[in-house]
């Protein structure tokens, strides 16, 4: 992939389909690649979520009792919806991080298809998305979390689960786009990212809340994501709003109305990026 293979304008070349999902394939490679040279990239999506479960598991889950169902089988899906929401903060870190050190510029000298570029970008952080849910999954398991799943359960919750990382990496990708600086975005993200998760009833019932969060909690995206995956892993569901009655749906529709948003407004931002 150097500028000598091919005679076409820098950055603008291979234009066909079969040359963009070439492009597309080695720049999400040479992503990936970089994780052993910089390990400390998966902290988010691997120590991060595996902190929180031993936390609130072993610190406050004897203070914490939910009717009906072990504290350890309540968490999990919690933890899951969670680590669904914070991959938005990872990809936005990554992308702020390519933009500021000029990766991005240095692509734009090459002969590619420039939305190869963004969407290497998104595939990469989604491969580390599903790394990171791996693990989480696994090491649930390994701690005893059982999880009573159909075989259509287990197919819908698949596909929610890819839908809601696509959605989340692309919210940060735009946002890792529109900061300064990935410190900036870290900061950003957790601001926004981490109190609306807390709300979501990730570690105690939205229904023990007080009036005011738990108005918000009810209408909070990330909780469609966490009683989605309660519901279909264990069978509890919450009420108290539509999207708490109907989590799956509220999920889908959150998932493609921040697809939607972003997935236009990001490339439109990446093309005034290469343009300046």
């Amino acid at each position: 992939m150097s500028a000598g293979t091919s005679t076409t304008a820098p950055g603008r070349g291979f234009v066909g389909p079969v040359s963009y999902l070439r492009n597309t394939a080695l720049l999400t490679e040479r992503s990936l690649r970089a994780i052993p040279r910089v390990p400390e990239r998966l902290l988010d999506v691997t120590i991060q979520p595996i902190v929180f479960i031993l936390l609130f598991l072993y610190v406050f889950g004897s203070a914490i009792h939910i009717p009906g169902i072990s504290y350890k089988d309540y968490l999990f899906p919690g933890i899951i919806g969670q680590s669904l929401a914070f991959n938005a903060i990872g990809a936005g870190v990554a992308t702020a991080n390519d933009i500021t050190e000029g990766v991005v510029d240095r692509f734009r000298s090459l002969p590619i298809n420039r939305l190869s570029i963004i969407s290497a970008q998104v595939m990469g952080q989604f491969c580390e998305a599903l790394l990171g849910m791996v693990i989480v999954v696994v090491f649930g398991l390994l701690l005893g979390w059982t999880p009573h799943l159909t075989l259509v359960h287990a197919f819908e919750l698949g596909g929610l689960m890819l839908l809601a990382m696509l959605a989340f990496v692309w919210a940060g990708v735009l946002f890792g786009m529109l900061v300064r600086s990935p410190d900036a975005m870290q900061g950003i993200g957790f601001i926004v990212v981490f109190p609306l998760s807390f709300m979501a009833g990730t570690f105690v019932p939205i229904s023990g809340m007080a009036a005011v969060p738990r108005t918000i909690a009810q209408w909070d995206p990330i909780a469609a994501l966490v009683a989605s995956v309660r519901g279909l892993t264990q069978g509890v569901h919450s009420s108290g709003s539509w999207q708490l009655d109907h989590p799956e749906v509220a999920m889908a529709l959150w998932c493609l109305l921040i697809i939607a948003i972003c997935v236009p407004l990001a490339l439109r931002r990446f093309n005034n990026t290469l343009a300046g």
